[in-house]
């Protein structure tokens, strides 16, 4: 059997005629298509879905020529369209994880600005001296000696009052520890020196 003789009895939906064209083309079509993906399984795939099509499409051969340039060009073709579907899948999936990145990083915003509120909240609520403390360290960021010094309080004074206002604030974020410690940090807590 020859090319030509495969093309006429596969129109009569020969079984034995597909079964010579695949195994005459199929690691040829194999090889064609790794020259451009790299990618044996794929490009497998690709050569299976050449065939499918060669069998879908088996009356519009003609008769009087070899199925040789077809495959080819079903194969190429399959290959061009696995490459558009895969750049289309990719920016669809890389827009939605921009999409999903964007609203996480708008939700922790507006969730960090609701707990610095909340913060704000708590030590307006706290006895004067010791709001006086908490802001003048955490705030303005000056240091505990320093603070001692311009209110005339020993060190030990300003260390008690800001143990009062680190415990307020505890309590009020209990279930939220590691968000706290964020805070703290944006509020320059820490400042002891």
């Amino acid at each position: 059997m020859n090319d030509i003789e495969a093309v006429r009895m596969l129109k009569k939906e020969k079984k034995r005629a597909f079964k010579y064209l695949f195994d005459t083309y199929y690691n040829r079509l194999v090889a064609y298509i790794m020259t451009y993906n790299h990618n044996k399984a794929q490009a497998e795939d690709i050569v299976q879905q050449t065939f499918i099509n060669l069998w879908e499409n088996r009356q519009k051969l003609d008769d009087n020529q070899s199925p040789k340039g077809y495959l080819y060009a079903i194969a190429y073709n399959t290959y061009m369209d696995a490459i558009k579907k895969s750049k289309k899948q990719k920016k669809i999936i890389d827009e939605i994880w921009e999409h999903a990145l964007r609203d996480r990083i708008e939700e922790d915003s507006e969730t960090q600005e609701k707990r610095i509120q909340k913060v704000k909240e708590v030590i307006e609520t706290l006895p004067p001296k010791c709001k006086k403390i908490i802001q003048m360290n955490k705030v303005q960021g000056i240091r505990y000696k320093d603070i001692a010094e311009q209110m005339g309080i020993s060190i030990k004074t300003v260390e008690s009052q800001m143990r009062i206002a680190f415990t307020k604030i505890r309590e009020a974020f209990e279930n939220d520890t590691l968000l706290l410690f964020a805070l703290f940090k944006k509020l320059r807590i820490g400042n002891k020196d």
